[in-house]
């Protein structure tokens, strides 16, 4: 009989990747076997809408995140998990492989909310991959018209990442300003004229009810029954949690689709963990929580790594998220929603601490034109702020320049 230990990763994302590094950091001997439904190892997503369209100098190489020979995992690309028995310990692929584990860690992700009638196509991005990286690379080289659907983070990233690479591009939110949800007025006011000055048509009460690829042109019609044809169409509304799988083996399930999982990251199957953007895990201050961006899935995939390898240690981590766009980069920790109460700090330097209070309690911290470089004190002093009460200017001056 053999001591070593073999994990099986579904899902060859960032979390996927920080979980076979966690899981080799803590054992050496470990058979890791990393089973992805992209083509692709994993890539840090950030990029792809990000510093891979705004940095002439930053490559694809430089964006390797060398899973393989960091963690020495077994990489399965192309390859879809419709199997998983529980009790017998082994996940199938839809070709017919088998994978024995000893532990299992679902990290799935997630899959792009869909247009109604709009499949992907040659004209048609649900931009998420790398794959999706190239094809709108091979598509923007024409300078075409492209019409981006949705005012999020994907969105508005890959909005300006296109027109600043010769396109002409229009953007279809449904907010009346751009991000008005989440921001304070004059912020969002000053967010949307960003991407006014560099030349974006912002369409904002625009929501996409549907979409047909036709002959020549994508055509999408708008909820008033107008419609408009572009060269191409980006669609970046979101993902929905790609916990089919797990719902499927009779794992304890999130209404949201999530997978519920506990302080550390187990699920409610023996074996089995779960981490990532699929994950509703008890945040230590933000309560019962899921989230969607890099700074989770990669300090939760080392996390949930050594906890499967035998460290003993909880997922006490609050994430945050960030943008970068059109010169303006922002970070936050809680909840962003300008329907609660919200105080402005501006700083000399030009940034802006903003403070969501909600019965008086910091419910959310939004640092404004922040910078990217030593701003870790920044980002652990806002999440020390989350349910604080007090002097709304005493508050947000913790937070440094």
């Amino acid at each position: 009989m053999s001591d070593q230990t073999t994990y099986v990763i579904i899902g060859a994302g960032m979390t996927g990747d920080a979980a076979a590094k966690g899981i080799r950091a803590v054992d050496e001997s470990a058979d890791i076997v990393l089973v992805g439904e992209e083509p692709t190892s994993p890539v840090p997503r950030p990029a792809l809408s990000k510093k891979l369209w705004t940095d002439p100098d930053f490559t694809l190489e430089d964006a390797d995140l060398h899973t393989a020979e960091e963690s020495g995992a077994r990489l399965v690309l192309d390859a879809r998990v419709d199997g998983l028995d529980l009790e017998d310990r082994v996940v199938t692929t839809s070709d017919g492989q088998r994978f024995p584990y000893d532990r299992l860690l679902i990290a799935t992700g997630g899959h792009p909310t869909r247009v109604e009638g709009l499949e992907p196509g040659d004209r048609v991005v649900y931009f998420r991959t790398l794959t999706d990286y190239h094809q709108l690379r091979r598509l923007s080289r024409s300078a075409p018209y492209v019409a981006v659907v949705g005012g999020g983070f994907i969105g508005t990233e890959i909005a300006a990442a296109l027109v600043q690479n010769g396109c002409t591009v229009s953007l279809h939110h449904p907010e009346r300003t751009l991000n008005a949800s989440k921001f304070p007025a004059p912020i969002a006011a000053a967010y949307e004229q960003r991407f006014l000055d560099a030349g974006v048509d912002v369409q904002g009460g625009s929501t996409v009810e549907r979409g047909e690829d036709r002959d020549d042109r994508v055509r999408l019609t708008l909820d008033d029954g107008s419609t408009l044809d572009a060269d191409a169409v980006v669609v970046g509304l979101g993902i929905e949690p790609a916990g089919d799988l797990a719902a499927a083996a009779g794992l304890q399930m999130a209404e949201d689709g999530g997978i519920v999982v506990d302080e550390r990251l187990a699920t409610s199957a023996p074996g089995v963990w779960a981490a990532g953007d699929v994950a509703q895990y008890p945040d230590v201050r933000l309560g019962r929580s899921r989230v969607e961006h890099v700074d989770n899935a990669t300090t939760m995939g080392d996390v949930v790594g050594r906890i499967m390898a035998g460290d003993d240690q909880v997922y006490d981590h609050t994430p945050y998220f960030y943008s970068a766009v059109l010169g303006v980069r922002f970070e936050a920790v809680g909840t962003l929603d300008s329907s609660l109460e919200t105080v402005i700090d501006e700083r000399d330097s030009g940034s802006s601490v903003v403070l969501y209070l909600d019965d008086g309690a910091v419910a959310g911290v939004l640092l404004w034109d922040a910078e990217e470089e030593g701003g870790e004190d920044a980002r652990d002093a806002a999440r020390a702020l989350i349910g604080e009460q007090g002097d709304a200017a005493e508050l947000a001056a913790r937070i440094p320049q």
